[in-house]
C-alpha cells in the first residue's frame, strides 16, 4: 500500500519545531508510516540538523510530486520567509509570520489533495500576532483557512482522550459561551472521530462546569442542567453513549483505567491539565470537524531550550504516527 504524504509544517523557526522535525524524520519508524513533506524554510532545517548532531540530507523541492522522499533525506518545500540571522529562542515576528506562511501552504496542499494530512510542529501565539495574524492559535487558523466555522480540539495520550467544547478564550468567556447545541456538536465530533480511528461504539464521559458537576444544585446556579444537559439528551436521542454530566476531579481517572473512550472537557485547563500531566511527549493534538486531517505536537516552542539540540521528538513521532493512521483509513 502506498504510504499516505504527510505535510509537516515547520512551526515558529525560532522555537524546537525544527529541531523535532529534523529527529523525528530520522527515525525508521516515520519511514515505515509515512511519506513526510516539511513545509518550511531548508536552512533552519540544516541549522537545526547541525545543533543536533543529525546527519541529514535536506533537499528542497517545490511540491509532493517532486519529493522523493528517500530514506536519510529530509524533503521540504521552502518557503523562504525567515532572515538567515534569526536567534533561536527569542520572539520574532519574521517566525509568527514564516508560522502562518508554512500552515497556509500544508492546508492549499491538503485541499487539493496533493498530502493527505497536515502534521503542525509548535507556533508562538504572540509571535504570530507581531505579524499581524490574529488567531488565538492553530486550531482557529486551521479552521478559517479551510473554510470551516467551528472545530474542536482534541488531545489523546495512550490511556486518556480529551475533546473540548471551548478552549482559547477566558473562563467567565467559557461559561458563557456552553450551551447544550454546542456541547452536542462537540459530543457528536468527537464520537466521529472516534469511529473513524476504529473505535465501536464509544463510550463519552462528559464533564461538568462546576466542582462536583454543580452537585444537584450545591455549587454554581445551574449551569449543568442549563448548558450541559441538554446536550447530553441531544446526543444520547442518536444513540451516543454519553454519560454526564460527570465531576472532572474523577473522571480522568476513570477515563485512565478504560471506562470511557473519550472525556469532553467544558474548558481549556479542565482538559489539558490532566493530559499533560502524563507527559508532553505522549500527547497529540488532532483538531476535529475540518476537511482535512491534522494533528500536532502537545508542547509548545520551548524558547528556553530551543537552538540547544534538548528538544525531544517524541510527541511529533507520535502525531506523524496518528496523521498517517487516520489518513490510512480515510481511504
Amino acid at each position: 500500500m502506498t504510504l499516505p504524504i504527510i505535510a509537516v509544517t515547520m512551526g515558529d523557526g525560532a522555537g524546537i519545531g525544527p529541531e523535532v522535525i529534523v529527529k523525528a524524520l530520522r527515525t525508521p519508524v516515520v519511514r515505515e508510516l509515512c511519506r513526510p513533506l516539511v513545509i518550511g524554510d531548508a536552512a533552519r532545517l540544516k541549522a537545526a540538523a547541525d545543533l543536533c548532531g543529525v546527519s541529514a540530507d535536506v533537499r528542497t523541492v517545490a511540491g509532493p510530486a517532486q519529493a522523493a522522499y528517500e530514506a536519510g533525506a529530509i524533503d521540504v518545500v521552502d518557503l523562504g520567509v525567515l532572515p538567515a540571522d534569526l536567534p533561536f529562542g527569542q520572539l520574532s515576528a519574521a517566525a509568527g509570520e514564516g508560522a502562518y506562511q508554512y500552515v497556509r501552504r500544508a492546508v492549499e496542499l491538503a485541499m487539493a489533495g496533493e498530502v493527505q494530512a497536515i502534521c503542525t510542529a509548535p507556533l508562538n501565539k504572540e509571535a504570530l500576532h507581531a505579524a499581524g495574524h490574529k488567531y488565538p492559535g492553530h486550531t482557529e487558523l486551521l479552521a478559517e483557512l479551510s473554510g470551516v466555522d467551528e472545530v474542536s480540539m482534541m488531545l489523546t495520550t495512550e490511556k486518556v482522550r480529551v475533546i473540548h467544547v471551548t478552549t482559547h478564550v477566558g473562563l467567565l468567556d467559557a461559561v458563557r459561551r456552553i450551551d447544550g447545541p454546542l456541547v452536542y456538536r462537540t459530543i457528536r465530533r468527537g464520537y466521529q472521530t472516534l469511529l473513524d480511528a476504529g473505535i465501536t461504539a464509544p463510550v463519552i464521559a462528559v464533564c461538568g462546569i462546576n466542582p462536583h458537576a454543580g452537585e444537584n444544585g450545591l455549587f454554581g446556579y445551574g449551569e449543568e442542567e442549563e448548558k450541559v444537559v441538554p446536550g447530553i439528551e441531544l446526543a444520547r436521542a442518536e444513540g451516543i453513549d454519553a454519560q454526564g454530566p460527570l465531576p472532572a476531579d474523577t473522571v480522568f481517572f476513570r477515563a485512565g483505567r478504560g471506562d470511557f473512550d473519550l472525556v469532553v472537557a467544558m474548558y481549556h485547563d479542565q482538559g489539558h491539565g490532566p493530559v499533560k500531566i502524563l507527559g508532553l511527549e505522549a500527547g497529540v493534538n488532532i483538531t476535529v470537524g475540518l476537511p482535512v486531517i491534522r494533528t500536532s505536537v502537545d508542547h509548545g516552542t520551548a524558547f528556553d531550550i530551543a537552538g540547544t539540540g534538548r528538544a525531544d521528538e517524541g510527541s511529533m513521532i507520535e502525531a506523524l504516527r496518528q496523521a498517517s493512521a487516520l489518513a490510512r483509513r480515510s481511504r
